[in-house]
């Protein structure tokens, strides 16, 4: 029963040398090196091949290398076999002190810095309290609470919203549509950790920035689609956002004419908020094949019909 790694190749020989320590009864291959594909039961990837299920006709489970599975066509993989999003610590850790960063960059006003700092101008500006800076994240999933678990240490105003209720402590919790609005007027750094689906593609619109108070500013750690670029664009030279940090653009790498790469008020990073962390995934995936032969619920596993 094999576990074929579709990946990033330099990890991909991290992950081997994990499974061939932690898990050496588990037969254990890199792609391209298939071996016998009717072998194949398992199968770790960023994006799975095209003709999956033709290629590996035994195939029972795919897992995620990653913590979203938008990247996955679904539509030729059959339900009976399983697909995993990643859950490892490491996502959740590098997207705290990702987020963390982003909104002390906002909040102390680095970008106003930076900019006298090209005009060569030693200009102080009043400091506020981390208390009267309310913070929004869209999306409560395991990074979205993750990170509202650490800004609340500082103590900012923290909110969240998601499609479906929830209850966090010292968290103001917004769920369904007939909340978005209230959520969006009550926040100053909106930040996007959601799930790419059909329903959120583009909800990050003119809409929604006009929603938001003049002078909020934006964090995008989601997924570049979500995003209608020219309203973001748009947002930011009226003045109605202050600034945006964006891990994630639509396309990726964006092409080099783009606007992003040289407005004064974006800063870009490659998508790199978080990654996987060979040494912890190769446990979660480990934990998961147990519970797969034992018949127990599997962490992480998709529902369907939600698209996560």
């Amino acid at each position: 029963m094999t576990i074929l790694y579709k990946a990033n190749p330099e990890r991909g020989m991290q992950w081997a040398q994990h499974f061939a320590q932690k898990a050496p009864d588990v037969p254990f291959r890199l792609w391209p090196d298939i071996g016998d594909a009717a072998a194949v039961r398992y199968l770790a990837a960023w994006e799975p091949p095209a003709d999956v299920m033709q290629t590996f006709p035994n195939l029972e489970v795919i897992f995620s290398t990653g913590a979203g599975i938008d990247q996955f066509d679904l539509s030729g993989v059959p339900q009976h076999v399983a697909v995993v999003r990643m859950t490892e610590p490491g996502i959740v850790e590098g997207m705290v002190e990702y987020v963390t960063q982003s909104v002390l960059t906002i909040h102390r006003d680095l970008f106003d810095y930076a900019a006298l700092q090209r005009e060569r101008v030693w200009r102080e500006m009043p400091l506020r309290a981390a208390s009267t800076r309310r913070v929004g994240v869209l999306g409560l999933g395991m990074l979205g609470t993750a990170v509202l678990n650490a800004l609340r240490i500082f103590g900012f105003d923290c909110a969240g919203w998601s499609r479906s209720p929830h209850e966090i402590e010292g968290v103001a919790c917004f769920a369904g549509a007939d909340t978005f609005d209230a959520f969006l007027a009550r926040t100053d750094i909106l930040i996007c950790l959601l799930p790419l689906t059909e329903a959120t593609r583009g909800i990050i619109d003119k809409q929604v920035f006009g929603t938001l108070p003049k002078g909020a500013s934006f964090i995008n750690v989601g997924r570049g689609p979500h995003v209608v670029q020219q309203d973001l664009l748009d947002a930011l030279d009226s003045g109605q956002l202050h600034a945006a940090i964006l891990d994630v653009t639509d396309p990726e790498p964006l092409p080099r004419e783009h606007a992003f790469w040289t407005h004064p008020r974006v800063r870009l990073t490659p998508h790199i908020a978080s990654a996987t962390r060979p040494e912890t995934a190769v446990e979660v995936v480990l934990d998961n094949l147990r519970r797969h032969r034992a018949g127990l619920p599997m962490i992480g596993a998709i529902d369907r019909t939600r698209g996560y």
